[in-house]
């Protein structure tokens, strides 16, 4: 299991290599468009998914800075986002990096946000959630990308396994 959540890990970073190299090409006001996505606009949408990570990242490892809503907006520019961006991706790679798969299988505690309820569940299923969010909003910051009338990406998780990420495969 340790392999799969690393090659995940890895593929997070490549896929948000490209999403965050697309969105360097809008303006400004294109990037603060609103254009339906849950959360508003491209912007809006890469925060929050830099919101999310950082948050479970609090409940994985019980360290970092985690804000308390969802919809905070950490970066106000995109090159301090990128910035930010890439910092998490590789602090994500380092803890799963110090995982085995015991630790995969071992409980977590934790409460969420939105219902401050105790939940206790497997560490495992709660990675796949959490790589699973990230790609769920990546493909909203991907629609976004298309409406305001750029090139579609390739983000499947097979091209990264054909490049990148081909020693994965």
């Amino acid at each position: 299991m340790h392999d799969h959540f690393r090659m995940f890990a890895d593929y997070n970073r490549w896929a948000n290599r490209h999403v965050y190299r697309a969105a360097a090409e809008l303006s400004e006001a294109e990037l603060q468009e609103s254009r339906g996505a849950f959360f508003g606009s491209l912007l809006a949408t890469l925060n929050h998914i830099l919101v999310a990570d950082r948050v479970w990242m609090k409940r994985f490892t019980r360290k970092g800075d985690a804000p308390t809503a969802l919809d905070t907006i950490l970066h106000h520019d995109l090159a301090s986002l990128t910035d930010a961006r890439a910092a998490e991706d590789e602090r994500i790679i380092e803890w799963i990096d110090g995982l085995n798969d015991e630790r995969i299988g071992a409980e977590l505690t934790y409460t969420p946000l939105s219902n401050p309820v105790e939940i206790r569940q497997r560490l495992g299923p709660t990675l796949a959630h959490f790589f699973n969010h990230q790609t769920h909003h990546r493909g909203q910051a991907h629609a976004t990308l298309t409406a305001l009338g750029r090139p579609s990406l390739t983000l499947d998780l097979a091209y990264f396994l054909r490049g990148e990420g081909l020693h994965w495969a």
